[in-house]
């Protein structure tokens, strides 16, 4: 019987993480464990997990092959992965697979790739509030979050933020310092959907928080394939009427 449910990869480059207390002490067991171990509860996702010290770099044909949906958490290693892996990724999104960015994402390979920009922005690490704010509560990724509310730590990222124009823009944050920031945003490349979002630095205990883990959630079923094609390349047809 094919299997119904969801496959997810969470990736992750877990190598300054298993060297730093304030981020074992968090998630003991990395962040991709974290996101997996809270998606294998939902009846309809499996998730599995892949590391940059894995074969290819955590990107092997297998890994991609056999998920719907890639998220990808990096941070001080985006420039160590191969080109050759990033267009594979990329390949995978526009036939159809769909990809969640977490947080410092924003300047990885694939996601300056996809976006076709540079995906800049400012940031602070202060330990201050954040409160973030449902913008578009009739999106499928708002399913069930509300209105707003608050993480009392998280890591400022502020606009502007060097990213085309979103097909939708999900969630806005605002920081104690008074920055505010699109920090959950859609875009779509060819038969891929893409989920940017902004929280989730390693030092904090976001991914323990049950409304981001709904908005992931949302995100993997929103970002399931729709249609997935084996080929891109442009073949010369026949004619279907007489010319």
């Amino acid at each position: 019987m094919k299997n119904s449910k969801i496959r997810v990869t969470v990736w992750n480059e877990y190598m300054d993480e298993q060297k730093q207390p304030a981020v074992a002490s968090v998630y003991p067991e990395g962040l991709h464990k974290t996101i997996a171990e809270f998606l294998n509860m939902e009846e309809d996702i499996e998730a599995s997990t892949s590391v940059i010290t894995d074969a290819e770099q955590g990107l092997s044909e297998e890994a991609l092959g056999g998920a719907d949906v890639l998220i990808w958490w990096g941070h001080v290693h985006h420039g160590e992965v191969e080109d050759r892996l990033v267009r594979r990724v990329v390949d995978r999104v526009q036939r159809g697979m769909g990809i969640i960015f977490l947080h410092s994402a924003h300047k990885s390979k694939p996601f300056m790739t996809l976006l076709g920009t540079t995906g800049y922005l400012s940031w602070r690490e202060a330990e201050e509030r954040c409160r973030i704010w449902t913008a578009s509560p009739a999106h499928p990724i708002a399913e069930g979050v509300p209105g707003q509310f608050v993480l009392e730590h998280e890591e400022m990222y502020c606009e502007p933020f060097g990213i085309p124009r979103p097909d939708d823009t999900v969630f806005i944050s605002w920081f104690q310092g008074g920055n505010v920031f699109r920090s959950g945003v859609t875009f779509q490349r060819e038969y891929g959907r893409i989920f940017y979002f902004q929280p989730g630095h390693e030092t904090y205990p976001t991914y323990h928080n049950k409304h981001v883990r709904q908005v992931i959630i949302n995100a993997v079923r929103w970002a399931k394939p729709v249609a997935q094609i084996a080929a891109r390349d442009c073949p010369k047809v026949e004619a279907l009427e007489k010319i």
